[in-house]
C-alpha cells in the first residue's frame, strides 16, 4: 500500500535525522548503523534521510532494524543511477517493507557529474520514467529549491526535500507547493554553546557547498550579499543555516520552519566528529530537546 502525501506526513512526523553515516555499505558497519536506526525509532524521530547520493539499498539495514521509521534517499542523484535502475530497486524495497521508504531524487551539481546538462528536463524525464516503471508520485521527493523544481515537486512528487535553506525559503516553497504536499527542509544543529566553537564547525561543513552556484545563488535570492560567501561565509550566513546556543535558543530555530509552514524537519547534527559518523549521544540530547 503507497502513502499518499497527507499520510506520508504522518508518517515522517514532525522531526527526523538527516546523516551521512547512516548512509554506509561496508558489511562490518551494518549491525552498528541498525541499531542506531532501532535507537531513532525509540526516541521518537519518524524519518531517518540518508545523506550523500543514496540509493534503495542503503535504506534495507534501516528498514530491516525498525518496524515504523520512514527511510528516505537525500539525495539520489538521477546521473547516477538510471531511472530504470532506481525503479527495480524501488520495487524490491517495496515488496520487503511496504510503504516505509521514500525515493528522494535531486539533480545534484554540475561540478560533481560530467553528464550535467538541462538539470530540469533531465528531471522531468526521470519521472515520466519512473512513472512508466510503476514508482507511485506520492512515494518520492524531490530535493527542490527553485520555484520551477519546488513547482514540479507539488505536481510530480509527494513533495520537497530542500537542503541548507531559511525558514523564509520554506514560507516561499509552501507558497508553491500548496498545503497538501510534504514540505521537509533540512537544517543543521550544533550541540554548542561557544561562538567561535559552534562557527568554526560551521564553516568546516559549509566549505563544501560555498563552491556550489546551486546553493549560493538560492542565497543570494534570499538577500545575502557576496561578502557573506566569502573567507568561510560571514557570522550572518553561519548562524542562519546553523542552529547553536542553548537549548531554548535551538529549539526555537527549528520551531521557525514549522511556523514558517514545514511539516517536517530533517535535522543534522554536526559534531566534532567524522562526518560518517553516528553521533548518537548528540541524537539523545536533541530528542529531549524537542520532547
Amino acid at each position: 500500500m503507497s502513502n499518499t502525501p497527507h499520510l506520508l506526513k504522518e508518517s515522517v512526523g514532525r522531526y527526523g535525522i538527516w546523516s551521512h553515516g547512516l548512509r554506509d555499505e561496508d558489511p562490518s558497519r551494518r549491525t552498528e548503523i541498525g541499531e542506531a536506526a532501532a535507537e531513532l525509532e525509540q526516541l521518537g524521530f519518524g524519518a531517518a534521510w540518508l545523506g550523500g547520493s543514496s540509493a534503495a539499498r542503503h535504506a534495507v539495514p534501516l528498514l530491516e532494524a525498525t518496524s515504523t521509521l520512514t527511510v528516505g534517499t537525500s539525495i539520489q542523484s538521477i546521473w547516477q543511477y538510471e531511472a530504470a535502475e532506481s525503479a527495480a530497486a524501488f520495487a524490491g524495497v517495496e515488496a520487503a517493507h511496504p510503504g516505509r521508504f521514500v525515493l528522494g531524487l535531486g539533480v545534484s551539481h554540475a561540478r560533481l557529474h560530467e553528464q550535467y546538462r538541462r538539470p530540469y528536463s533531465a528531471l522531468v524525464a526521470y519521472l515520466d520514467a519512473l512513472d512508466a516503471a510503476g514508482v507511485p508520485a506520492d512515494r518520492r521527493v524531490l530535493a527542490a529549491l527553485g520555484p520551477k523544481t519546488l513547482d514540479l515537486a507539488g505536481r510530480r512528487a509527494a513533495g520537497a526535500i530542500p537542503y541548507l535553506v531559511t525558514p523564509e525559503h520554506t514560507a516561499q516553497a509552501r507558497k508553491i507547493l500548496g498545503d497538501s504536499a510534504l514540505l521537509a527542509p533540512e537544517f543543521k544543529v550544533i550541540l554548542e554553546t561557544d561562538p567561535g566553537r559552534a562557527r568554526a564547525a560551521a564553516r568546516d561543513t559549509l566549505a563544501l557547498y560555498l563552491a556550489l552556484p546551486n546553493y549560493t545563488d538560492t542565497w543570494l535570492r534570499l538577500g545575502f550579499t557576496e561578502d557573506d560567501l566569502k573567507d568561510g561565509g560571514s557570522d550572518r550566513l553561519i548562524d542562519t543555516f546553523f542552529a547553536w546556543g542553548d537549548e531554548a535558543g535551538i529549539r526555537s530555530r527549528i520551531e521557525a520552519f514549522h511556523e514558517a509552514g514545514a511539516d517536517h524537519v530533517a535535522i543534522q547534527v554536526i559534531d566534532e566528529g567524522s562526518r560518517d559518523g553516528l553521533p548518537r549521544e548528540a541524537w539523545r540530547r536533541l530528542a529531549s530537546l524537542l520532547a
